[in-house]
């Protein structure tokens, strides 16, 4: 419910889990040691004010569950810099991310929501959207929107082993942040990360040591 946890200074990290349909206004709002968050895959609401004024929070991912996120619900998260939005969301209310002044990369993996004024108050930060999706302008909320398109080539002839390491091209637009990650068990879908670039140019070639001991990585 409403300011559930307001103020709680020693509270670094936090899971809510998937039984959890909404978080309440202010439920963390002047969490200011919160690092870490983890939202369930159950809440469809973010509250207003819900995480304002939480200035350690780094990154937040908003799960696919998630259809609404209110007025100043991160307003001065100020250390905040990447956030994620799930294919669900239809709205970003007034100043939701306003003064989140080292906010860099908003991705968004479903199409363009409505936005209130200011939602997106940061002209350093910038928007990608998934090939499919719809409504999307140049811009969104003032910043610059960007296709989010990485494309590993494995039909080429830089795609298998060379000199004992195995690599691929990725294309995609120009200048987009990415990260290749790894998967020895497709089953369990743990991912290692093994390098975070940008595609200068729209091209980059990956490549590692040939794994002996995991040949289906």
């Amino acid at each position: 419910g409403s300011v559930a946890f307001a103020a709680c200074i020693s509270l670094t990290s936090l899971t809510i889990p998937d039984s959890v349909t909404s978080i309440g206004g202010g439920a963390f709002t002047y969490c200011t040691r919160l690092t870490s968050v983890t939202i369930g895959n159950g809440v469809t609401s973010i509250g207003n004010q819900a995480f304002e004024y939480c200035t350690s929070l780094i990154s937040v991912k908003i799960p696919n569950s998630v259809t609404n996120i209110m007025d100043r619900a991160f307003e001065y998260c100020t250390s905040l810099n990447s956030v994620t939005i799930g294919s669900s969301v239809t709205s970003i209310g007034v100043l939701a991310f306003g003064f989140c002044s080292n906010l860099t990369s908003v991705y968004f993996k479903g199409n363009a929501p409505a936005v209130g004024s200011a939602a997106l108050d940061n002209d350093n930060a910038t928007v990608y959207y998934l090939p499919g999706t719809t409504n999307w302008g140049t811009r969104l909320g003032g910043l610059p929107t960007v296709p989010w398109n990485p494309l590993i080539q494995a039909s080429d002839a830089s795609f298998g082993v060379r000199n004992n390491q195995f690599g691929f091209n990725i294309t995609g637009t120009a200048n987009i942040p990415i990260v290749v990650e790894a998967c020895t068990d497709l089953t369990t879908s743990v991912w290692t990360p093994l390098q975070t670039l940008t595609l200068t140019n729209g091209l980059f070639y990956f490549s590692e040591p040939v794994q002996t001991n995991s040949s289906g990585r």
